[in-house]
């Protein structure tokens, strides 16, 4: 397998995710818009860096460019919801042994749940278990 390769199969890191939430949030956009996003949520961040995290990203295929006006403009080739389902998959697979239910029992012996969020889930489970009768 070739170097290139294996940059362009790799996962997301913390960085990236950052990147990526804010594409996702905003649709596509310009690396100084994201990095402004970046300074005013989460961290001071360099304009540079931004840049050069996203034409890495570019490189793993996280993102796409669009070089036809003067601004390139950058958007997610990932979705939301396949890369943070895949993501979930390998924290349930290495950190649960791949127990679904261990990870929700985690979550809410945390306590980080709020009331409102404790009554959806429970009822959710009372929908699952009713559609899972005979």
């Amino acid at each position: 397998m070739k170097v290139k390769d294996k940059v362009q199969m790799g996962e997301p890191t913390k960085s990236e995710l950052e990147i990526l939430q804010v594409l996702w949030k905003a649709g596509p956009s310009t690396a100084r818009f994201v990095n402004d996003e970046l300074n005013r949520s989460t961290r001071k961040v360099i304009y540079m860096s931004t840049l050069k995290l996203m034409q890495i990203m570019i490189e793993k295929g996280l993102l796409k460019k669009d070089e036809s006006q003067f601004k390139h403009v950058y958007f997610a080739a990932v979705e939301e919801e396949k890369t943070k389902g895949a993501l979930l998959d390998k924290v349930i697979d290495t950190m649960f042994g791949g127990s679904a239910g261990s990870l929700l029992m985690q979550l809410m012996g945390n306590k980080k749940l709020s009331k409102k969020e404790m009554e959806e889930y429970q009822t959710l489970i009372k929908k699952m278990d009713e559609q899972n009768k005979p």
